[in-house]
């Protein structure tokens, strides 16, 4: 990818993450809505992956990082990911969804325990208070009470936890990984997992229900779930040139917050009590993370990781 200024490197692809991300979650739910299951869009958006993959591979002189250890930094990594998207179709399915994206979206939690325990990581007064600040801020964007709980008993609960496990510990391997390779091969491995994985969400798919396969199904969703792809290229190099404990809450943090406003503008929808707080906080944090001046990890910025030999 194209080199960010040193020192706000980090800043750069953590905000192009949240505003690809955000534009993603606003536009996510239409091709459900029109037919295309779920499952069937995570078998486009693991197809996604492959260009933005092949080319950040390109640029780096097709260097692949293949040691044993970058390999299993990698798999992990793409496995947390992928199947922490495929537990969650699952949980959806036997519980309510407004609980159960309000638990996951405190995934960041566990990414700042981890760093902080495991990698040392801190922050300063500013980013302490927007990490709490995001924190509280991401339920309330997922909190909207229906009608319905499932019929499963609580199981729909642990799932939720571990995706939330997943996906908070995927996020802290994406910092550990980019100490020891490269992004590009980080990345590489997340397009590989994605793929692997494609074929149970493919045998998930409800085939007895109609199934839209015209434009507005299948293309739709590729253009859709590339902003989804092209986000997590530039999280991995977020998690690259900052600090684990800022990048995950303000990626967490800062990617409703524009869906919210794409919300508010193209469709004219009024937020709630509770989604308007979240957004307030939300904002409030996306500021005091950005202008954090600790966030950097000038040890990232000042060492790139050589390939591991095999």
């Amino acid at each position: 990818m194209t080199a960010a200024p040193a020192g706000r490197a980090w800043l750069l692809y953590a905000l192009t993450t949240v505003l690809l991300w955000g534009v993603w979650g606003a536009f996510s739910s239409v091709s459900p809505e029109r037919g295309f299951p779920e499952t069937l869009v995570y078998c486009v958006w693991a197809l996604t992956m492959i260009p933005p993959a092949l080319i950040v591979l390109a640029q780096s002189g097709w260097r692949l990082d293949r040691s044993p250890r970058a390999m299993l930094y990698g798999l992990a990594i793409g496995l947390l990911g992928a199947g922490g998207q495929l537990v969650l179709f699952y949980a959806i399915t036997r519980g309510p969804a407004w609980l159960i994206f309000p638990i996951i979206s405190l995934s960041p939690v566990v990414t700042i325990a981890l760093s902080f325990f495991l990698l040392g990581e801190r922050t300063g007064r500013l980013g302490a208070v927007g990490i709490a600040l995001a924190l509280l801020a991401l339920p309330l964007f997922d909190f909207l009470p229906q009608a319905g709980g499932g019929d499963h008993g609580a199981s729909w609960f642990l799932l939720a936890l571990i995706v939330m496990a997943c996906w908070g510990v995927q996020a802290y391997f994406m910092k550990a990984a980019n100490h020891v390779m490269a992004a590009e091969s980080i990345f590489f491995y997340m397009m590989l997992t994605g793929l692997a994985l494609a074929p149970v969400a493919y045998a998930m798919t409800d085939f007895s229900r109609p199934i839209n396969m015209g434009a507005d199904g299948p293309l739709l969703a590729a253009g859709i779930q590339l902003l989804n792809a092209i986000g997590a290229l530039t999280l991995v190099f977020a998690f690259r040139h900052g600090k684990a404990i800022v990048v995950a809450p303000l990626s967490n943090a800062g990617a409703p917050l524009v869906t919210a406003v794409i919300a508010l503008a193209v469709a004219g929808i009024v937020p709630g009590p509770l989604k308007a707080t979240g957004l307030v906080l939300a904002l409030v944090a996306s500021v005091l993370l950005a202008i954090e001046p600790d966030a950097a990890d000038t040890e990232a910025e000042a060492d790139t990781p050589r390939p591991e030999t095999a």
